[in-house]
């Protein structure tokens, strides 16, 4: 069946059993980031103990070995990508993950010789460590491929990587529609309920093995709580004002959103349309973040937040350090904000106002020469060196280095929560919020004491949100440095 989860198999034992059961608790998105770790950390690391095996006295004595340690991982991580080697379907799939590991290292290579064949550099010397570093790839990646199809086999045969969904909509569209989705033969989704304000014939509580488990209001508050991944809409065409209600609401979820089209009257070409299994639906809204953009998001942060923390720990201890010697009370400070779908994190800062007239839900916001700010606050807030410590929220995974900025749950403009000036406010909680962003690096930084300044600051949040790439990213972090040299507005 397309959407049922296998019955748990019999208790087993040992080391690679262990290994998989805890590879199989991985989400797609975590699964596909230790996938793209392994590979980055096994080609370069293995590229540095073949060159060291040719001659550890030479290793140094040219800048193409070092180059071409560098060049070909990036490279070969980019072919698989391409070749949409890092999908879990592909994952599962050991031939054909073998196979693009043969494309993307001989691919790779072939590159960086046409390279410097190009600029006129010799490689003739270079062959034995190369052909070394080549076959240690193929001898550590491969075995650890089979183990990752293998784990996603497991996971699939107990629906544990199935998309996380509901359904919109009951009666005869919804029972036409799980009927499709079974005879499929995909593994693809797990259904959780279903959701319909209609009752008695027209939508009865049950359709098939699933039940109705709310209704259209309740649906949002569901979709964040249960980590739900797709949201289906089976109404009938003739429902267009109620769809068109419900999209109002659906596009601030961080989830896919999907309207059947398998009994639509109205055909377009297959490109119009996406597939779970052989039903086909029309994409209204999707995530901001992939599954593999997601990896590559989370990966860069936690690398680039690690490498922060060791090369600003003597400016942080410094900070600390006049903390404690201007006011009595802790260093840090932890304050409840927005993050991801909503949920609460609790954000790092160091302390900037006297210990005794700190502000948890930050209901009146700082303004210019404000009292409880103390001497270090106001140097360390000018120049945000109080945002240092939530690199540690990063590493913790409850934030990103980029990303719109997490708000306190209290924080107002004009005497209005943020969430009742800007419709649709909760929409750039669809990702994960950062410790600068493109509001930021664009004037919009500091207080929020109009309507205008918390509108202009979600309108670039969702600008972000719906461009994002790594690209950005780098150019956001490559300005946030000259932005904070502009003191306007920051207290």
């Amino acid at each position: 069946m397309a959407i049922e989860i296998a019955a748990e198999p019999r208790r087993q034992t040992g080391l690679g059993f262990y290994l998989r059961s805890a590879l199989t608790r991985l989400s797609k998105t975590k699964l596909i980031s230790l996938v793209l770790m392994v590979d980055l950390a096994s080609l370069w690391g293995l590229g540095l103990l073949a060159l060291m095996a040719r001659s550890p006295a030479t290793m140094y004595d040219s800048l193409v070995p070092p180059i071409t340690i560098a060049l070909v991982p990036l490279l070969a991580v980019y072919i698989m990508q391409r070749i949409w080697a890092y999908t879990i379907p592909s994952l599962g799939a050991l031939v054909r993950q073998v196979r693009a590991l043969l494309i993307a290292i001989g691919g790779s290579f072939v590159l960086v010789m046409g390279l410097y064949f190009v600029i006129n550099i010799n490689m003739m010397a270079e062959r034995p460590w190369l052909i070394l570093w080549a076959s240690l790839v193929v001898l550590v990646l491969v075995p650890f491929r089979l183990l990752v199809s293998r784990v996603v086999a497991t996971a699939e045969k107990r629906g544990e990587l199935a998309r996380r969904a509901v359904i919109v909509g009951g009666g005869k569209a919804s029972e036409d529609l799980i009927g499709r989705l079974e005879k499929t033969g995909e593994r693809a989704i797990r259904i959780l309920g279903l959701f319909d304000d209609r009752g008695g014939e027209r939508s009865p509580d049950e359709v098939g093995r699933y039940r109705k488990i709310g209704t259209f209001e309740e649906l949002e508050t569901y979709c964040r709580e249960n980590a739900v991944d797709l949201l289906i809409i089976a109404l009938p065409p003739s429902a267009e004002e109620r769809i068109l209600h419900l999209l109002k609401k659906l596009w601030q979820l961080p989830v896919d959103v999907r309207i059947a089209a398998h009994s639509s009257k109205l055909k377009l070409s297959k490109r119009a349309y996406t597939y779970i299994g052989d039903v086909p639906f029309l994409a209204v809204f999707d995530r901001p973040l992939s599954d593999w953009n997601a990896a590559v998001k989370a990966i860069f942060d936690r690398v680039v937040a690690a490498l922060a923390l060791v090369c600003l720990s003597p400016l942080m201890l410094l900070v600390a350090l006049a903390i404690k010697l201007d006011s009595k009370g802790p260093i840090f400070f932890r304050q409840q904000r927005f993050g991801f779908n909503n949920n609460l994190i609790g954000v790092y800062k160091f302390r900037s106002m006297y210990a005794d007239q700190a502000d948890m839900h930050a209901r009146k916001q700082v303004t210019k020469d404000d009292p409880r700010v103390t001497r270090v606050g106001r140097f360390i807030r000018k120049t945000s060196l109080d945002e240092l410590p939530q690199l540690i929220n990063v590493l913790r995974g409850e934030l990103s280095l980029v990303g719109p900025r997490p708000h306190a749950t209290q924080t107002m403009a004009a005497n209005q929560l943020y969430q009742d000036v800007v419709g649709g406010y909760f929409a750039r909680h669809r990702m994960k919020p950062g410790i600068t962003g493109w509001a930021q690096v664009n004037g919009w930084r500091g207080e929020t004491d109009t309507i205008e300044k918390i509108e202009r600051r979600v309108e670039h949040d969702l600008y972000y949100i719906e461009n994002w790439s790594l690209a950005l990213d780098l150019y956001i972090l490559t300005m946030t440095p000259f932005a904070l040299l502009n003191l306007k507005n920051a207290y």
